[in-house]
């Protein structure tokens, strides 16, 4: 690979100097979103299986056995 652009020595001295910045992607900010359920798995019928699914109120059934756990000592 060739590079075909020669920089002159102010460019060259003045990236010595302050470095080269690679810019990205800037991040978008979610304001609005942050409070927002984004997934059926964190709503609240879905972590105490009450919208039906097998699996979902077996794993509803363990968190409560771990939450009771340590509650007799």
């Amino acid at each position: 690979m060739t590079t075909t652009r020669k920089a002159d020595a102010a460019e060259i001295t003045q990236a010595m100097t302050s470095g080269i910045v690679f810019k990205g992607a800037k991040l978008k900010k979610n304001e609005n979103n942050d409070n927002k359920v984004k997934t059926k798995a964190k709503k609240k019928s879905y972590i105490t299986g009450a919208h039906g699914s097998g699996a979902a109120k077996k794993k509803a059934e363990i968190r409560m056995r771990r939450a009771n756990r340590h509650k007799n000592k």
